[in-house]
C-alpha cells in the first residue's frame, strides 16, 4: 500500500521519463515544423538559393539554427531571389534575424507577429506589394526594422502595435508609400537611433515624443506633399547628429539648436521656415553641413565658422546680403513678428534694410520712423511683444481680431506719441496698465482681460482669479501692474549673472590664448639635418600620431589640431589649400559621387592637377574611418605606375579628405557602358587589352612584387582610372587586405561589389589573392562583350556575365557573336580575342586553386599588346636613380637627395614628403557619376 500523499519511487521514475519523453517529442516536433516552413520557402524562391541541396535545412547556406535545430536566422542579402515568402515565416518563433535586402521579392509582406525573439528584420530594396494584418505585434526583441526601397507597396501607415517593441533602435522604411501623419509614440522607444522614413507621402507635424527618444540620426526629407508645422521639437532632442528635413512644408522659425551639441548635418531647404537664424546654430562646435535654402529666413544673413558647407540660396529674406547687423528698427519689427510666429505673410514683405520700404502691415513719417503697426483681423496666434515700445515714434498699435494671448506689456505706455492701441477680440489677460489720458484703447471680446490666466501647452488660456469684465475704455485704466517677484529670487538672478560673466570672461581669455600662441606647422616623417626626429616649434599646436595604426582624432575632440602626421609620408594638406584649389568645394568641380563621399577636381597655380575625395558626413563612422585610414595605409607603402598615386590627406574636425593625382580620362566603366554619354568615342580592341595589362601588372605587384602582399578585394571597372594615353592604374584602396601567406586564407567580413565577388568568398568570406583573380578575369569579360558583369534588364539566364558566357567558351562562333557590337574584329584581332576569353575563362573558374596567378595573366596579355613608349615622363620604381650609373654611384647621388623625387612647387610650398610623387593623374575610384537625385 502506498502511504497518503506519496508516490512510489517506480511510478515517480515512470512519471518523470514519460515528462522527458514528452518534452523531446516537443522539441523534435517544433524543429521539424521549421524544417518543413523552410522547405516552403526554397519552394518558393526562384532561383532556388545555392548551397540548399543538404537533407538538414541548418546546413543551408545562409541559414543557422540553434542546438536543438530550431531555425534562429536567414540570412540572404543580395541574392537577386525572387518569389513570395510563406505567410509561416511568423511560427519560426526562434528566429532572431530575417535578413533578406537587396533581391527582387514580390508578393505581400511577412506577418511576423508574435516572434518574441526576431531582433533584426532586413527587408529593404525589394518589390513587395502589400502589408498583412496583423503587422510588426508583438515584437518585444526587435531592435532594427529596415524595410525602405519597396516602392511598389499600397498607401500604409505605422501600426501602432509597433510600440511594443521598446527596444527598437533603428526604423528604415523610406519610399514604401507611407502615409499620414507620424504617430506619437516615440516615447515607446527610449533607445532609437535611427528613423529614416524619406520619399513617403507623410503629413502633419513632429511629434512631441521624438524628445523622448534618443533620435540621432532622423531623415523625413522628400514627402510628396509634405510634413508641416514647426520644428521647436529639434531643440530638445540633444542627441541629434544629422538632420533631413529638406523638400517639407515645415514653417516658424528655426528653435535653438544650443543642446545638439552634436550635430554635424542639418538639411532644412525647401519649407516655408521664417525669422532669424538663431546664433546657437551658427555655433554648433561639429557643424559641418548646413543647407537652408529655399525658405523666407529673416535678420542678417549668418556668419558660421570657416570649415562649415553653408547653403542660403536667394529666396531668404535676410536685410542684407552680407553679414552686417540690421538696421534698428528692423530688429525691433522682427522681435515683433517672432512673438507672433514669424507669419509668412510677413516673412514675403519684409526684405531689404528699410521697414519702410514697402513692409506689409507698416507706416512711416517722412523721417523713416515707424507709425503704424497695423496687424489687424490676420487670425495669427502670439503674444504682444516687449520690444513694441521701443518703436518710440509709433501712434496707432492695431492687434485686433486675432488669437493672441499672455498680456499687455507694461513698456507701451511710455510711446508718448501712441494714440490709438486696438487688442479687440483676442484671449489678452492681465491687468491692463495704465495708458495716459490722450490713449484710444479698444479691449473688447478679450474674456480673460483683467485675469490671472495660465496657459496650457497648447496656448489655451484658463482663468485662475477673479476680475472685471470688459469694454472699450478711453483713458486710463484703474489699477496698476505690481510687482509679484520676491526679493530672493531678484538676488539669485544677480549672483547667476555675475557667475556667468566671470565664466564667459574665463572662456574668452583662454581662447585668446591659445589663439595667439597655436599656428600651423608643417612636418615631414623621416630624415631632416641627418637625424630621423620630426622636429616642432614650442608654441604649435600640432597633434602628431605614429604610424597608421593609430585611431584618428575622434569627432568628441575639441582640440582636434588641423594637421595630423602619419608614418609612411604622406603629407598632410591643411583644409585652407583644399578649399582654395576646389573653388571652395564648389559644385562645378565634382568629378564624381560614391559610397565615401564627393571628388572633386582641384588645380594649383602652377597647373597641377588634383583629385580631391571628401568623406560625407554621413561615412565618419567606424566603416568610413577604416575605409579611410586604409586608403592612406596601403598607398603609403606600394608605389607602382598602375597604382593610383596618393599625394596626402587632410583630417580636421570631421573633415576626412585624401589628395590623389588626376586622371583625366575618367574610369574604364565609363569607356565602356557610357561612352556615348561622355561624348567619346568607343576603346578599340588595342587599347582595351593594353588597358587590363596595366591592370594585371598593378594588381601583380599588390600580390607578389611589393615588400607587402595585399588583395585589392573590389577590382571592378569603376576602380579602373585612365590618364590622357589611355593608360591605366588601380584605384580606392579602401577595402585591402594583407594577403595571408602562402596558400592560406584570412576571413574577413564580406565586402565588394556584387558580380565581381569570388564564389568561395560570397559563401565563406575567406579570401586569398585569388579572389582578385576572379574580379579581374570579370572585366577581361566586361571588356570583351561591353556588357556589365550584372544586367537585370536581361533575361535572368542572362543577367550573370560570367556563368552566361562560361557556356559560350568552346564555341567561336558563339563568342564572335557576344561581342561588343564596337569592336567589328578582323581575323588578326578575333584571335586575340579568343585568347583573352580564354585568359577570362581560367581567372573565373569556380574553384580558387583553378585560377591562375595574376603574373601568368602579364605573360598572356603581354605579347598581345604592341610596343608602348610613355608620351610624357613617368615616373617608374628607380627611385629617380640612373641605372646606367654603378651602383655605389647610385647610392651615393641618392643619399645625397640628388636622386630624389621632384614634386610640384605648389605642394612643396604647401608640405614635405619624401615619397610622394609628382605628375598629376585622376581618381574617380569607385564613384558613380554625378547624381545627386536623392542627396540633401
Amino acid at each position: 500500500m502506498e502511504e497518503h500523499g506519496k508516490i512510489h519511487p517506480i511510478k515517480l521514475l515512470f512519471l518523470l521519463l514519460r515528462i522527458a519523453t514528452a518534452a523531446s517529442s516537443s522539441s523534435s516536433s517544433s524543429s521539424s515544423s521549421d524544417a518543413s516552413i523552410l522547405t516552403k520557402l526554397a519552394e518558393s524562391l526562384t532561383p532556388a538559393p545555392s548551397g540548399w541541396s543538404a537533407a538538414n535545412p541548418c546546413d543551408w547556406t545562409g541559414i543557422a539554427c540553434d542546438s536543438t535545430d530550431r531555425v534562429t536566422s536567414i540570412n540572404l542579402p543580395s541574392k537577386s531571389l525572387a518569389g513570395q515568402l510563406p505567410p509561416e515565416l511568423n511560427q519560426l518563433s526562434r528566429l532572431k534575424s530575417l535578413s533578406l535586402q537587396r533581391n527582387r521579392l514580390s508578393g505581400p509582406f511577412p506577418s511576423l507577429s508574435n516572434l518574441p525573439s526576431l531582433e533584426q528584420i532586413s527587408l529593404d530594396n525589394n518589390n513587395f506589394s502589400s502589408i498583412p494584418s496583423p503587422f510588426l505585434s508583438n515584437l518585444t526583441s526587435l531592435q532594427t526594422l529596415s524595410i525602405s526601397e519597396n516602392p511598389n507597396l499600397p498607401p500604409w501607415t505605422i501600426p501602432p502595435t509597433l510600440s511594443d517593441s521598446t527596444t527598437l533602435t533603428s526604423l528604415y522604411a523610406g519610399n514604401t508609400n507611407l502615409f499620414g501623419e507620424i504617430p506619437d509614440v516615440f516615447g515607446s522607444f527610449p533607445n532609437l537611433q535611427n528613423l529614416r522614413l524619406s520619399y513617403n507621402n507623410l503629413t502633419g507635424g513632429l511629434p512631441t515624443s521624438f524628445a523622448k527618444s534618443g533620435i540621432q540620426n532622423l531623415w523625413l526629407n522628400n514627402q510628396a506633399v509634405g510634413l508641416s508645422g514647426r520644428i521647436d521639437v529639434l531643440g530638445l532632442m540633444p542627441e541629434l547628429t544629422q538632420v533631413w528635413l529638406h523638400l517639407n512644408q515645415f514653417s516658424g522659425p528655426i528653435p535653438d539648436l544650443s543642446e545638439c551639441a552634436s550635430m554635424f548635418d542639418l538639411q532644412l531647404r525647401n519649407n516655408e521656415l521664417t525669422g532669424p537664424v538663431p546664433v546657437s546654430l551658427t555655433t554648433l562646435p561639429k557643424l559641418v553641413n548646413v543647407s537652408l535654402q529655399n525658405n523666407r529666413l529673416q535678420g542678417p544673413e549668418p556668419r558660421f565658422a570657416d570649415g562649415v558647407q553653408v547653403s542660403l540660396g536667394t529666396t531668404n529674406s535676410f536685410c542684407n546680403p552680407s553679414p552686417v547687423p540690421c538696421d534698428s528698427q528692423v530688429n525691433v519689427l522682427l522681435e515683433v513678428a517672432g512673438a507672433l510666429g514669424y507669419p509668412m505673410t510677413l516673412a514675403e514683405s519684409w526684405t531689404g534694410n528699410d521697414p519702410c520700404q514697402g513692409w506689409q502691415s507698416v507706416s512711416c513719417d517722412a523721417n523713416g520712423s515707424v507709425t503704424v503697426l497695423n496687424f489687424g483681423k490676420q487670425g495669427w496666434a502670439g503674444t504682444i511683444s516687449p520690444a513694441i515700445a521701443n518703436l518710440t515714434g509709433l501712434t496707432s498699435l492695431l492687434l485686433n481680431d486675432n488669437n493672441l494671448t499672455g498680456t499687455i506689456p507694461p513698456g507701451l505706455t511710455k510711446l508718448a506719441l501712441l494714440r490709438l492701441l486696438d487688442i479687440s477680440n483676442n484671449n489678452v489677460s492681465g491687468e491692463v496698465p495704465e495708458f495716459g489720458s490722450g490713449v484710444t484703447l479698444k479691449t473688447s471680446g478679450n474674456p480673460f482681460l483683467g485675469k490671472e490666466v495660465a496657459l496650457s501647452e497648447d496656448g489655451n488660456s484658463s482663468s485662475s482669479s477673479g476680475g472685471t469684465g470688459t469694454g472699450t475704455t478711453v483713458g486710463s485704466t484703474p489699477s496698476k501692474n505690481k510687482s509679484t517677484v520676491a526679493w530672493w529670487v531678484i538676488v539669485a538672478t544677480i549672483v547667476a549673472a555675475v557667475i556667468v560673466i566671470v565664466v564667459l570672461s574665463l572662456v574668452i581669455y583662454r581662447r585668446f590664448v591659445k589663439n595667439r600662441n597655436s599656428k600651423y606647422e608643417w612636418i615631414k616623417k623621416g630624415s631632416r639635418n641627418g637625424t630621423n626626429k620630426s622636429k616642432k616649434s614650442e608654441d604649435s599646436a600640432v597633434i602628431e600620431y605614429g604610424g597608421f595604426g593609430s585611431e584618428l582624432p575622434s569627432q568628441g575632440s575639441a582640440d582636434n589640431s588641423d594637421i595630423q602626421v602619419y608614418d609612411g609620408s604622406n603629407a598632410v594638406i591643411p583644409i585652407d589649400v583644399l578649399r582654395e584649389v576646389t573653388n571652395n568645394f564648389s559644385e562645378e568641380n565634382i568629378l564624381g559621387r560614391g559610397g565615401f563621399g564627393v571628388v572633386y577636381k582641384g588645380q594649383f597655380h602652377d597647373g597641377v592637377v588634383i583629385a580631391v575625395k571628401r568623406m560625407e558626413a554621413t561615412m565618419v563612422s567606424s566603416k568610413g574611418m577604416n575605409e579611410f585610414q586604409a586608403e592612406i595605409a596601403v598607398l603609403s607603402k606600394v608605389r607602382h605606375r598602375h597604382l593610383v598615386a596618393l599625394h596626402g590627406f587632410c583630417v580636421n574636425g570631421n573633415e576626412r579628405l585624401l589628395v590623389y593625382e588626376y586622371m583625366p580620362q575618367g574610369t574604364l566603366a565609363q569607356h565602356l557602358f557610357d561612352y556615348e554619354e561622355m561624348g567619346a568615342s568607343p576603346l578599340t580592341w588595342k587599347q582595351r587589352v593594353a588597358i587590363v595589362l596595366d591592370v594585371a601588372r598593378g594588381v601583380e605587384y599588390l600580390h607578389s612584387l611589393a615588400q607587402q602582399s595585399f588583395i585589392h578585394r573590389d577590382l571592378k571597372p569603376s576602380n579602373i582610372l585612365l590618364g590622357d594615353d589611355m593608360r591605366a592604374k588601380v584605384s580606392d584602396f579602401g577595402l585591402v587586405r594583407n594577403a595571408p601567406d602562402g596558400k592560406q586564407s584570412v576571413e574577413t567580413k564580406l565586402a565588394g561589389t556584387f558580380g565581381y565577388l569570388a564564389p568561395e568568398y560570397a559563401a565563406t568570406g575567406k579570401v586569398t589573392t585569388k579572389v582578385d583573380v576572379f574580379a579581374f578575369g570579370v572585366v577581361l569579360l566586361e571588356i570583351i562583350t561591353g556588357r556589365k558583369a550584372l544586367d537585370d534588364t536581361l533575361p535572368d539566364e542572362q543577367s550573370h556575365l560570367v556563368s552566361w558566357f562560361r557556356r559560350l567558351l568552346n564555341d567561336r562562333d558563339s563568342i564572335r557573336k557576344s561581342l561588343d557590337h564596337t569592336l567589328d574584329p578582323d581575323e588578326e584581332m578575333f584571335e586575340s580575342i579568343c585568347k583573352v576569353a580564354e585568359l577570362a575563362g581560367h581567372c573565373t573558374a569556380r574553384e580558387p586553386f583553378q585560377r591562375p596567378d595574376m603574373g601568368h595573366a602579364v605573360t598572356v596579355l603581354a605579347p598581345l599588346v604592341d610596343q608602348w613608349k610613355p608620351t610624357a615622363r613617368v615616373e617608374d620604381d628607380s627611385f629617380g636613380i640612373d641605372l646606367h650609373m654603378s651602383l655605389p654611384q647610385a647610392l651615393q647621388k641618392w643619399k645625397s637627395g640628388e636622386g630624389s623625387f621632384s614634386m610640384s612647387r605648389s605642394f612643396q610650398n604647401v608640405y614635405t614628403s619624401t615619397t610622394t610623387p609628382s605628375g598629376h593623374s585622376d581618381f574617380a575610384s569607385s564613384f558613380k557619376l554625378k547624381d545627386s537625385s536623392k542627396l540633401p
